[in-house]
């Protein structure tokens, strides 16, 4: 089957998987500081704390891949916070070493981190800041749009 036809709607889907992505990563960060909603892995998380980092890294972070400004760079640092998350939080979180995401439930965490690492090197697509300001092609607003 040939899908040739939907290449035209690459750059306006990278934006929208951007904009996706950060308002994803938003929602976990007013979850873990502003407590909303009230979820129990939650509630006890204090700011001066790894989940605290988290979400602030989250919260701010996450808004700029909304808006799509300095999505590169925001993106490049949460796909670093999410591998550490991945690797901090669910398979070394008992006493001996889960490997296997289904298990360790680090699923979400591993598919943050790629889809990060992903609009780092892609860019925040021609719906963005990073696009208005002249900072992305708007083309493509792809890392290969410079070759």
């Amino acid at each position: 089957m040939n899908f040739s036809y939907l290449t035209r709607f690459e750059p306006v889907l990278l934006s929208l998987f951007r904009f996706i992505t950060g308002l994803l990563l938003f929602q976990f960060g007013v979850a873990k500081l502003f407590k909303f909603p009230p979820l129990p892995m939650f509630a006890k998380v204090e700011l001066m704390s790894l989940y605290g980092a988290a979400g602030t890294l989250e919260l701010v972070l996450g808004a700029l891949l909304i808006l799509g400004l300095f999505t590169r760079l925001a993106a490049f640092i949460l796909s670093g916070e999410m591998a550490f998350a991945y690797f901090m939080g669910h398979m070394l979180k008992g006493e001996t070493p889960v490997l296997l995401p289904l298990l360790n439930n680090g699923t979400l965490a591993i598919l943050f981190c790629f889809a990060c690492l992903y609009l780092s090197a892609a860019g925040g697509g021609p719906i963005s800041v990073d696009a208005a300001m002249g900072n992305e092609r708007a083309s493509t607003g792809g890392a290969f749009a410079r070759r």
